[in-house]
């Protein structure tokens, strides 16, 4: 009878610890991928802002194995969104952040690296100058990107998402470098895993 209660006992201890791990709080993202459709966005000969922040975008949802983390999208195929249906669709969903992926480009070639921007505008404001802190570190610890740190901006994806929100810049499309690596798989794929893994740090 003793032992019997012993498993019992096990048992419910396994399924309380069980209902405890998968009670976890699911986090929701929204990915907007910038530019689309007849808006190219910046470009380097055949390499052009929409299509690379939207292959980033895919690698984000494949590579995230993480059942609490909710990927959301504003667009996931080549078409044009105005800024106010992308903040339109952000609002009703209130997601816990937005990322707003974009690629730079400069006259200058020797320009490089990556940067994010929030608005001193938004209501989330404070929120989203942490969390930009936050994934600049890890963007900088996980790819030789060189870290142009965070910025304002008063840009209307940023202004007028109701929740915390940044705009990442991935590098510029005029730098050669910085070209080859967010052109490549290996790079698109170690940037998505850099995101990935700031998101898992918001629960």
């Amino acid at each position: 009878m003793k032992n019997l209660l012993k498993v019992i006992l096990l048992v419910v201890a396994f399924a309380t610890l069980s209902f405890v791990s998968s009670n976890k709080e699911t986090i929701t993202v929204v990915i907007d991928a910038g530019h689309g459709g007849h808006d190219f966005g910046a470009n380097h000969e055949e390499h052009f802002e929409k299509d690379l922040v939207t292959s980033i975008s895919k690698k984000i949802v494949a590579m995230n194995s993480d059942k609490n983390i909710e990927i959301l999208f504003t667009r996931d195929d080549d078409q044009f969104l105005g800024l106010s249906e992308r903040t339109n669709y952000i609002n009703k969903v209130k997601p816990d952040l937005v990322i707003s992926l974009h690629v730079n480009k400069n006259k200058n070639a020797s320009t490089n690296g990556f940067e994010i921007y929030v608005s001193d505008q938004s209501v989330a404001y404070k929120k989203s100058s942490e969390l930009a802190q936050k994934l600049v570190t890890g963007l900088e610890k996980n790819t030789p990107l060189q870290n142009r740190g965070v910025k304002l901006a008063p840009f209307w994806i940023l202004k007028k998402s109701e929740v915390p929100s940044l705009v990442l810049e991935l590098g510029f499309l005029s730098n050669e470098n910085d070209r080859k690596y967010i052109t490549s798989e290996d790079g698109q794929s170690k940037i998505s895993q850099a995101i990935i893994d700031f998101i898992a740090t918001l629960n």
